[in-house]
């Protein structure tokens, strides 16, 4: 039995106050959660110090949203893996479709990132998903295995165990609408097949794939019972306490 994983991505959103107040909320109403979901926030960088003060000893994980493959040096802007551990993160988002469109990271890139946070000992939710182009084209498929394989190319049985992928439909992000839960299935089981064929399906029983794309309390326990859907990885819904919260209760009964 996979564990469900929901994690918010907050992306460039709030301000220290607002963050603080919301992961406060955000603790109180997950705390009977007991393990069975496990629960990531991921705030800007600048305040990552600022929730992950609050969430210790709370059931909430504290994440980042991107992070430099190198450990350090003349690289203005960036963010080592080394550099978010000392400031309490356990996770970090890399690929996601804002990286890849609009700061044009590659699978490549993508696949340096993942092999630094590994080695750091982070927690990478990997994110692949195709364009409304690429979808009506029928490309969907042939899109996420090509985004899998170049992003995870190179990673050991022992190191893929410790990913977590996040399916997330380009044209679903911000948009308001989303993938039904049998497209979203879809895509979840053939994610897993894909990783069946490039170590085996005990390793692809184990991996935890996420969905993200305008994931709401009112979609969520559907989209969630599907049986190769994970959890999920959440964009607006999470900047408000109830709402990410009820997801997480649609997580909990979901399974």
């Amino acid at each position: 039995m996979r564990q469900p994983f929901i994690a918010g991505n907050w992306k460039m959103n709030l301000d220290r106050a607002s963050s603080v107040a919301l992961v406060v909320q955000l603790a109180e109403l997950v705390a009977e959660s007991s393990g069975e979901v496990e629960i990531g926030v991921c705030p800007p960088a600048c305040y990552l110090e600022a929730v992950g003060s609050v969430v210790i000893g709370s059931e909430i994980g504290l994440g980042a949203q991107n992070m430099y493959h190198e450990e350090s040096g003349a690289f203005t802007g960036e963010l080592s893996a080394a550099m978010l551990l000392d400031l309490g993160c356990k996770y970090v988002i890399l690929g996601h479709s804002e990286r890849r469109q609009l700061f044009g990271e590659t699978d490549a890139s993508i696949n340096e990132k993942l092999k630094a946070a590994l080695a750091a000992g982070l927690t990478p939710i990997v994110c692949v998903g195709e364009t409304l182009e690429e979808r009506e084209f029928g490309q969907t498929e042939s899109i996420v295995e090509t985004q899998f394989e170049g992003s995870f190319s190179g990673i050991e049985e022992v190191d893929m165990l410790k990913c977590v992928i996040a399916y997330e439909p380009v044209w679903a992000i911000g948009t308001g609408k989303v993938a039904t839960p049998d497209q979203a299935e879809a895509v979840h089981a053939h994610l897993r097949k894909v990783m069946t064929n490039q170590y085996n399906s005990e390793i692809a029983e184990q991996i935890r794939i996420q969905y993200g794309g305008s994931v709401k309390p009112g979609n969520a326990e559907e989209l969630l019972s599907q049986k190769n859907v994970d959890g999920a990885l959440v964009g607006g819904a999470s900047l408000k306490a109830d709402d990410f919260a009820a997801i997480i209760a649609a997580a909990k009964s979901s399974k």
